[in-house]
């Protein structure tokens, strides 16, 4: 197995840039996912690292290889697409084993291949039959099988789960978590689901706009964001935003009602700033009062529910526990300064 590297990776279609000069590593073994909303370069960068895209400038290295140049089918890596393309009048065997068949393989290797990726992907009763007779999540395997039996160095995912239903989604994910860590092989995989980015990753790639955002575990982005975009990205329900100002060393925040104290080194007197707090980490205080309740989403063990502040800014705070808040109820909050994040208006950046 190899890691990935990329140095001042760019991309560009005519004069139109979307990938800027990228730089990243990728460590042999480790499970990296790229993640980030739709148009934001992760898919492009997965296949410039695949060599279906060309790369305009920059150097993409598999281990010690330079494959910028490389033809695809020599750069060891196996791709799972978000469409299982398997062939429908083969059976699963006949289908994880056709890559092998075509460079010419030898056959009691390609059933050795076979049985081997069917094991680890619990395909064994499934070998004799035809994709139509398949669940969506079991052909979802047999493409993964697919790649497993031509034993590449880097394994590539781009959205493989977004056509399954959310139990099957939550299913595969195990699996897929399973794979890697039996297998031990360097996985890249595109989603533009954060759930699935913290649950399966060691590290998560946040992109936007063709640039990476910041790098990191995935307890330290949601811990420790760089920036308004990471915070906001990162975590679901996603991180509450409201408008502040810095005033007599302190922030004032219209939204509630006065000054706040986040344990920050806060910028100067008149400071135009962002303050963040997580779902999590406010509590509703009923017999306070400056919040309109507007929606209470009941899940059972929690409920997520929706405030509107008299400024009319919108936050969502988590409850748990037998009492919930109801619709029309008028509730305060509580916070503690430490879980209080603060950015500038103006670049987005954390201030610490």
């Amino acid at each position: 197995m190899s890691g990935v590297t990329l140095g001042n990776v760019i991309k560009r279609y005519g004069d139109v840039q979307v990938i800027h000069g990228v730089d990243l590593d990728i460590d042999d073994g480790e499970f990296c996912v790229f993640v980030g909303p739709s148009g934001c370069g992760k898919s492009t960068l997965l296949r410039m690292v695949a060599g279906l895209e060309e790369t305009t400038s920059g150097k993409i290295q598999i281990g010690p290889r330079d494959v910028t140049r490389v033809d695809p089918a020599e750069r060891g890596v196996a791709m799972v697409f978000q469409t299982y393309a398997l062939y429908p009048h083969m059976t699963v065997e006949q289908n994880m084993g056709f890559g092998l068949k075509m460079t010419g393989h030898p056959a009691a290797e390609i059933r050795q291949k076979t049985a081997e990726a069917s094991r680890i992907l619990k395909l064994d009763d499934y070998l004799e039959r035809k994709p139509a007779a398949l669940s969506g999540g079991q052909r979802q395997r047999v493409a993964i099988g697919r790649a497993i039996v031509r034993g590449p160095e880097v394994f590539l995912f781009d959205e493989p789960l977004s056509n399954l239903d959310a139990e099957l989604r939550v299913e595969m994910r195990v699996e897929i978590s399973r794979l890697h860590k039996e297998i031990g092989a360097t996985m890249i995989y595109v989603t533009h689901d954060q759930v699935e980015a913290m649950t399966l990753a060691d590290k998560i790639v946040v992109l936007r706009l063709g640039r990476i955002e910041q790098v990191g575990a995935p307890l330290d982005l949601y811990r420790d964001p760089d920036n308004r975009f990471v915070a906001g990205f990162i975590g679901s329900p996603a991180m509450n935003f409201v408008g502040g100002r810095v005033e007599n060393g302190a922030v004032h925040v219209p939204a509630f009602g006065g000054p706040v104290r986040p344990e920050v080194a806060l910028p100067a007197d008149g400071t135009a700033v962002t303050l963040g707090i997580r779902p999590e980490h406010a509590v509703i205080d009923r017999s306070g009062d400056g919040f309109t309740v507007e929606l209470t989403e009941a899940l059972g063990g929690v409920s997520y529910t929706y405030l509107t502040a008299g400024t009319g800014e919108k936050l969502i705070v988590e409850e748990r526990g037998d009492e919930r808040s109801t619709m029309g109820d008028t509730v305060g909050l509580r916070m503690e300064p430490h879980r209080l994040y603060l950015f500038d208006k103006d670049t987005e950046a954390r201030i610490r």
